[in-house]
């Protein structure tokens, strides 16, 4: 019986490390092939005087036209939803409708699973509520106000009571978002 389990053990090791070296391998070939296609390109710095300015702009937005969440950095989060830094002690909502806050960072898999299901749901509840996202990595202050030690983490802010905190997603998308739709009911719009 030892004699099985020791050779499952170093049958599931050799694999393992066979899945490792392929992954090395296509990393090598990625960033191969990535030179490869920098030195194909023309010397950027030769076309400065073609780049068109109006690309790096922000693309104006009506104010009742939805696109999907909203990204908050501190100074907007101060002004659309709490003055922390004037009212430390005193919890005071200052939007005209409930919220929900996505805490997330870039490099987190199911921040990326979270997001573009975050944007469907701001379409959807946009006469409803805000669904905001602050980027953990970006927004640290932010982050500690809340004690966020753990992401994705989402704020659900009702109008006129205190803000309920919740983590982590559903097994499936489908499941997510159903789960998202169920606390916006709960917390947000009873």
């Amino acid at each position: 019986m030892l004699a099985i389990i020791i050779m499952a053990f170093v049958t599931l090791s050799s694999c393992n490390m066979a899945n490792d070296k392929t992954d090395n391998d296509t990393k090598i070939n990625d960033k191969q092939n990535q030179q490869t296609e920098q030195q194909a390109k023309p010397n950027e710095s030769e076309n400065i005087n073609f780049i068109d300015e109006s690309e790096n702009e922000q693309p104006d937005i009506e104010a009742n036209e939805v696109i999907g969440s909203v990204k908050l950095n501190k100074e907007m989060f101060l002004e659309k939803v709490w003055d922390y830094e004037s009212n430390p002690e005193t919890w005071i909502y200052k939007g005209d409708k409930p919220a929900l806050i996505d805490f997330y960072a870039d490099w987190c898999r199911p921040c990326k699973i979270a997001g573009p299901i975050l944007d469907e749901l701001a379409m959807e509840y946009s006469n409803d509520i805000y669904i905001y996202k602050i980027d953990t990595e970006v927004e640290r202050e932010l982050a500690s106000v809340f004690g966020i030690t753990g992401i994705p983490a989402f704020l659900y802010i009702p109008q006129n009571d205190k803000p309920i905190m919740t983590s982590g997603i559903a097994q499936t998308n489908e499941q997510t978002k159903q789960m998202f739709k169920e606390n916006i009911q709960q917390y947000l719009l009873k």
